[in-house]
């Protein structure tokens, strides 16, 4: 009886946070995204879930030949078994079972589940690695999965042993609160939901660990309800995908627990956010410990396919349409990294290159190719589960654009986005280091596109703590001595001359910040300004860096009141385990992989320019990224970054047809203006009305000035998007426009 007055207690307060929350919320609310029409053409992908399960039974082909006799999955770097690789493994082969797909690996799933069932019920030292967390949900779930092909008395050893007590399956029962916690918390409901254990006891638990044990205050106070960990500084928003997703298995399962209505908030909000924060090439963010790990779009692709159910339910079939396309996207990107090679053909990179993965390239310390191969297909197997409705993509916010989103301090990122080209910046930088490795490091380090390959991007930057030398210098004119370390870091950024040294913003992250200034949110054009300023010590100089987003390129224009040397950085990715196609002249350095295909442009637009390519390439997770650095006498260094598809026009004709303007600038693809655009299949801005082809006479008028998208096609305007209530007027026809609500004309 005491429980459950507990738990009204409980639930009274949930009640008065929840209300807190709200008004937080309100207080810092998710731009408002007013726009449905796209820059470029648009189209559905048709994704079929079958997809998931080809991805799925390759890497399981390949991981059932490290299957030992006991069914343990041996790591082939480690040559052991590691952590929750064979659960793992046995749940999907299970999924594939369940779809018709798994027949020749179904004695190494029974072999596999009746491995990780034994370890499970002879608890936390017989499991490997001490994850049992990592074992409950998977390996309950899979009973069920199993049950058609086994005898009822294995059935029966497998049940009684998955009702082993928590206690003696989860390692440092009262320590482990990060994400790690939020495993045990999905893993006992789903154990409730099957019958495998008391509910009291379960609810008990996963309302500790909500509200005693940090779980509530690492989702409920972020700003965005993004999932903190706590284990790094700035956050990770690779991990806050762990985090998030686990609470989103939870809420998803049913979960009727007092604290059942503050969770589903949190976990709406948040995920709602990751919209915002995918790139339109369909990645997870770049950021923190664990990133650009494949499984992370995984994680991505999962939650986007759960909350999509979700707002079908909720009668919001637009919301849900745009998370079955982000899903689609999120699925998508992983293929780049899937193996060609023998014998892994089929399954995957662990982290977003094509290095032998021996090498280890941007691993943590528990990436492994056991562990990791097993997420993917883990979170895989529970995206082809939760898709269970017919559900019509819908342009997904990364690809539509017009916001500008910063994170919670804690993760200090910064995010813009028009017309389907995403630029993020770190705000802040990895001072401390986390495994001897700056994760984060200070400046932009992506630039993407829709239907573009951001890897080219480049899709990181890189700070290597252990990269570099260390020299002397002495100051003034005494003896005193000051070690420096050589320059180990790259991002898009500023670079300058110190005490006859040049160095880069992404090597202080200890001492500088930027702070992001928004002037213009358009579906069409963005503009903001990062200024970087030293926070400590003695002081340093002081940047401001423009930037100008289109949906077709970024123009970038940096420049600094003190007089001293400086340059713009441009990290340039010559090689992902592979060798890129690069090159550099008088003008312009660029990369691409293949000779006809995506190519990423750095583009000088001052009238004299210096490019200097001499420093030594440093690797980043994706590969090796080369500085660049461009400078130049003029009052600021301007620079634009070209992501350019094969069919768009070349390089070199571009800059031929650059001009600034009184309000912006013109190219062979765009009139950009002060608050307009208008491009070759897209136009738009804010006011009153727009001349379409320059002859000086409004082509479209509104009868009240409106942010406003056209769609155009051969010089024509066959769609209207208005952020408001407002009637049009093209070619001598009157078009009244709802708010929000394209029409054809």
């Amino acid at each position: 009886m005491k429980k459950y007055l507990w738990y009204k207690v409980v639930f009274l307060f949930s009640l008065f946070c929840f209300s807190l929350t709200e008004i937080y919320a309100q207080e810092t609310r998710l731009p408002e995204l007013p726009f449905h029409l796209t820059a470029k053409p648009w189209q559905a992908s048709l994704q079929d879930k079958s997809a998931f399960l080809d991805a799925i039974a390759a890497t399981c082909q390949v991981v059932a030949r490290h299957q030992d006799a006991s069914g343990a999955i041996i790591d082939p770097y480690l040559n052991r078994e590691h952590q929750y690789a064979t659960p793992y493994f046995a749940f999907a082969v299970g999924v594939l079972l369940k779809a018709g797909r798994g027949e020749g690996l179904k004695e190494a799933g029974i072999l596999a589940m009746e491995h990780s069932t034994g370890n499970f019920a002879a608890g936390t030292k017989s499991i490997p690695d001490e994850h049992g967390e990592f074992f409950i949900s998977p390996l309950a779930h899979a009973l069920e999965l199993y049950r058609p092909h086994i005898s009822s008395d294995k059935y029966q050893l497998w049940e009684d042993r998955m009702k082993t007590p928590l206690a003696v399956v989860m390692q440092n029962f009262d320590g482990r609160i990060n994400n790690w916690r939020t495993y045990a918390m999905k893993g006992e409901w789903s154990r409730v939901k099957l019958g495998l254990v008391d509910r009291d006891q379960a609810v008990d638990f996963i309302e500790t660990a909500w509200h005693e044990l940090s779980q509530r205050v690492r989702i409920m106070s972020d700003k965005w309800n993004l999932y903190q960990d706590w284990s790094s500084d700035p956050q990770s928003l690779a991990v806050e995908a762990v985090g998030r997703g686990n609470l989103i298995g939870l809420v998803m399962e049913g979960y009727d627990g007092p604290s059942a209505g503050e969770m589903k908030s949190a976990i709406r909000r948040g995920t709602h956010t990751s919209l915002l924060l995918q790139a339109p090439d369909g990645q997870a963010p770049a950021n923190g410990r664990t990133d650009n790990h494949i499984f992370n779009d995984v994680l991505y692709q999962l939650a986007f396919e759960s909350l999509a159910e979700d707002a079908l339910r909720e009668g919001d079939s637009l919301l849900a349409g745009q998370y079955r396309r982000a899903a689609n996207l999120a699925f998508n990107s992983i293929l780049r990294w899937q193996r060609t090679d023998q014998p892994w053909e089929g399954s995957f990179y662990i982290t977003k290159n094509h290095f032998e993965p021996g090498l280890r390239v941007g691993y943590q310390p528990a990436s492994q190719w056991g562990n990791y191969t097993g997420a993917t297909i883990q979170h895989l197997s529970e995206a082809w589960l939760s898709r269970q409705s017919d559900i019509s993509e819908e342009p997904a916010p990364t690809e539509i654009g017009g916001y500008a989103l910063e994170t919670d301090d804690k993760f200090g990122a910064f995010f813009a986005n028009a017309g389907g080209l995403q630029v993020v910046a770190n705000l802040r930088g990895a001072s401390i280091p986390k495994y001897n490795l700056s994760w984060t490091p200070l400046g932009v380090i992506r630039f993407s596109k829709s239907g573009w390959d951001a890897r080219l991007g480049p899709s990181d930057g890189e700070h290597d703590l252990k990269a570099g030398t260390r020299y002397m210098m002495k100051t003034g004119s005494g003896d005193t001595l000051d070690t420096y370390r050589r320059l180990s870091g790259v991002t898009f950024g500023p670079e300058w001359v110190e005490r006859d040294h040049w160095v880069r913003i992404a090597d202080l992250a200890a001492n500088y910040q930027a702070i992001p200034e928004i002037h213009f949110v358009h579906p069409l054009l963005v503009k903001f300004t990062l200024h970087y300023s030293y926070v400590t010590g003695r002081g340093g100089p002081y940047f401001k860096q423009h930037f100008t987003v289109t949906p077709d390129l970024v123009v970038s224009r940096l420049s600094s009141p003190q007089s001293l040397p400086y340059g713009l950085t441009v990290p340039l990715l010559e090689n992902d385990g592979r060798p890129l196609q690069t090159g550099v002249n008088e003008k312009m350095v660029y990369t691409g992989f293949e000779q006809d295909g995506d190519r990423q442009y750095f583009i000088s637009l001052n009238k004299e320019a210096q490019i200097h390519s001499d420093a030594e390439a440093i690797r980043s997770t994706y590969g090796w990224l080369k500085p660049v650095r461009f400078e130049s006498e003029e009052p600021s260094v301007d620079l634009m970054v070209y992501p350019k598809s094969p069919e768009n026009p070349d390089a070199k004709d571009l800059l031929a047809s650059f001009s600034w303007t009184e309000g912006g600038f013109s190219t062979a693809l765009a009139e950009i203006g002060e608050k307009s655009y208008i491009g070759l299949t897209a136009a738009g801005g804010e006011g009153k009305e727009m001349d379409l082809d320059g002859d000086g006479v409004a082509d479209v008028s509104f009868n009240t000035s409106c942010q406003f998208v056209l769609q155009l096609e051969n010089n024509k305007v066959i769609r209207a998007e208005a952020d408001r209530e407002v009637i049009l007027n093209y070619q001598g026809k009157e078009y009244h426009l709802p708010a929000s609500q394209p029409i054809d004309l």
